[in-house]
């Protein structure tokens, strides 16, 4: 089996349970979340902390349908929709980790 590299963009909903890594985008498609503000989908997780550089790990993937997705990102951890969780681009494996941020 071929190793998958690790500086290669992925959808953060593609990553296994106990898999890490690190943000590098969050792409805008315009859904809104039907709240007052009309905030879409990328405004909200940028808000929680999936913004470029930030370092997660897959925490959980819920079964049936692998929904929802538990990310721990910084000192929280989020449950994920499908959706949401196709919005994040993210580069799988560890980045050489600075002090305080928890990477494994």
């Amino acid at each position: 089996m071929n190793a998958v590299a690790h500086d290669e963009m992925v959808l953060l909903s593609s990553l296994a349970q106990g898999e890490h890594g690190t943000v590098l985008a969050v792409i805008d498609d315009g859904q809104s979340l039907g709240d007052e503000q009309a905030s879409t989908i990328a405004r909200r997780l940028l808000e929680l902390g999936f913004v470029p550089g930030a370092e997660f790990e897959v925490v959980a993937r819920m079964w049936p349908g692998d929904e929802p997705l538990a990310v721990r990102i910084g000192g929280s951890m989020f449950a994920l929709r499908r959706r949401e969780a196709q919005a994040i681009r993210v580069r799988r494996g560890s980045v050489a980790a600075s002090p305080g941020t928890g990477a494994h």
